[in-house]
């Protein structure tokens, strides 16, 4: 009895299919905007890795000519 109570509060499938039209529009929405934040990130990760490998690069130049003079 207690478990049917707490998963009628969590299942609920209307009988009007138009119900779910507002919440597709919204997942719609939400994943597009997904989609761009997680394509964002990548790009600035690509940007700070090829800053790291640049620094690493000077880093190590910086290195080499310590030791030969």
């Amino acid at each position: 009895m207690f478990q049917s109570l707490i998963l009628s509060l969590f299942l609920y499938f209307p009988e009007d299919k138009s119900e779910y039209i507002p919440a597709a529009i919204s997942f719609a929405i939400f994943f597009v905007a997904c989609i761009f934040t997680m394509r964002f990130i990548i790009k600035i990760s690509k940007r700070e890795a090829e800053k790291a490998k640049e620094l690493e690069e000077r880093i190590e130049q910086n290195e080499a000519t310590q030791k030969n003079s």
